[in-house]
């Protein structure tokens, strides 16, 4: 049965710089990076090919030498031409120089009705070989799926609530069929329901109002209502030896277009935004695109902060860096490496041009509108300290965990506390608003993930 669900807590950012519903065509990137940072959990990779090699989109690139059989492959066609390692010789990534017209490894194809009637066994080996296996990602630790788990539920977070997220029904246009044909490979894999949650004050997608064997939810409510983590929290709590798994729209589509056409196909649209971009845009690439030709004449200046994804949850690159797998946008804003005075830009200034959830800058910063756009620095404002007990984490976190409380547990390495506090259903993502309002200047994800760690070790 259908729920809405309204949360009160969270909190919205509301950047400058949001994508135009348009796509820009003329510009191709040369090269690719599959990068095993991408995948948290992955502990040692592997790579299977040599510098010099031809591949296809679709051939195996590298391994988890703890769990072999998931293959991450090629996103396109061309040439290995470097596998980048860093301190210690750890593999950061391997670059193919692609080709003008890409060219796929061949995996057999199914109709619909073919696909209703295939075997779950055949369906999990298709997946695995292909390099579609890596979209599914569970919880808890939020690592990508055993393939020898059965979770108990699927979860598809049908829209974002991150700043500036692109707009989901502009980004999976036309690929109805290709998403349908995934929800029926992924009903195989559990008895449970493949949960599609909306956002209830927008529009619904046809794409995902119009699928069949889901159970659709609305949610309402500010950042972070989209996050698949709370999403979960909400509707199929995950108690202890369970297993729920999560995948965005774009893997289920990446899912059907492998059993319907027999090729892993990469292609996806990345909005291009930020204040910092001329003009922001969507681009038609594949995964792991090089950003260079991306940036090239965007950039209003050329001391900005590029991130592969969002502000809040995004990695940091520069300007030869590579869109992640998992992200459908590119942010660029301001480097914040400047000082402030406090009484010209400070807790005394007159400005309103500086959100804060804690209305800490400017005398009339109460004032800013809910709808007012902003320009925003990296600038933390300020250094780590101790760590201080505002009750402002609660504020923003729609779960019944108490996010303070864990993330001393998770420092202290009281592993009972940290089971009894809620580690099992929290993720990075949940809990980057508190980062981003930490008067304390922690970094909370990192944090988290230390946490995750410490639980999957012991």
């Amino acid at each position: 049965m259908s729920k809405n669900i309204k949360l009160k807590k969270g909190f919205n950012i509301n950047l400058a710089g949001k994508a135009a519903k348009k796509i820009s065509s003329d510009i191709a990137p040369d090269t690719y990076v599959l990068k095993p940072t991408d995948f948290p959990g992955m502990v040692r990779p592997k790579v299977t090919v040599k510098v010099g090699d031809n591949v296809k989109a679709g051939t195996p690139l590298l391994f988890d030498k703890m769990a072999e059989n998931i293959l991450f492959t090629s996103p396109v066609s061309g040439e290995i031409v470097d596998i980048e390692r860093g301190e210690k010789r750890v593999l950061l990534g391997v670059k193919i120089l692609a080709d003008k017209e890409i060219e796929y490894e061949t995996f057999k194809s199914y109709s619909i009705s073919e696909i209703e009637n295939l075997d779950v066994e055949e369906a999990k080996s298709q997946m695995l070989q292909s390099g579609v296996w890596p979209n599914l990602v569970q919880r808890p630790y939020a690592i990508v799926a055993n393939p020898e788990d059965k979770p108990k539920s699927i979860f598809i977070s049908a829209f974002d609530s991150h700043p500036l997220a692109p707009d989901y029904t502009f980004l999976f246009k036309d690929k109805d069929k290709a998403f349908q044909a995934g929800v029926e490979i992924l009903k195989k894999f559990t008895s449970g329901q493949i949960h599609v949650n909306i956002d209830g004050n927008g529009e619904v997608p046809a794409i995902f109002s119009q699928a069949n064997g889901i159970q659709l939810n609305k949610f309402y409510g500010k950042h972070p209502a989209g996050n698949v983590g709370v999403q979960i929290h909400h509707i199929d709590p995950i108690n202890a030896g369970e297993v729920v798994w999560t995948i965005n729209p774009f893997g289920v589509i990446q899912i059907g277009s492998l059993f319907l056409e027999g090729k892993y196909d990469a292609s996806k649209l990345v909005a291009l935004t930020g204040s910092e971009i001329k003009e922001p845009q969507y681009y038609q690439v594949y995964s792991g695109a090089s950003v260079d030709k991306l940036l090239e004449s965007q950039l209003k200046t050329d001391h900005v902060r590029i991130i592969s994804g969002n502000v809040l949850t995004g990695e940091s690159i520069d300007k030869k860096g590579s869109v992640g797998f998992y992200d459908h946008m590119l942010t660029v804003i301001p480097e914040g490496d400047n000082e402030r005075f406090v009484l010209t830009e400070g807790w005394f200034s007159l400005t309103k041009n500086r959100l804060s959830f804690h209305k800490a800058f400017g005398l009339f910063s109460f004032l800013n509108s809910s709808n007012k756009e902003y320009v925003l620095d990296t600038n933390t404002n300020g250094q780590k300290r101790a760590f201080v007990m505002t009750g402002a984490f609660e504020k923003v976190v729609p779960m019944d965990i108490l996010p303070t409380h864990l993330l001393k547990a998770i420092m202290a390495e009281d592993f009972d506390e940290m089971e009894a506090l809620g580690i099992y259903e929290v993720a990075e993502e949940d809990l980057a608003l508190c980062e981003y309002i930490d008067v304390s200047k922690h970094d909370v994800q990192s944090i988290v993930r230390k946490g995750i760690n410490l639980m999957r070790e012991g």
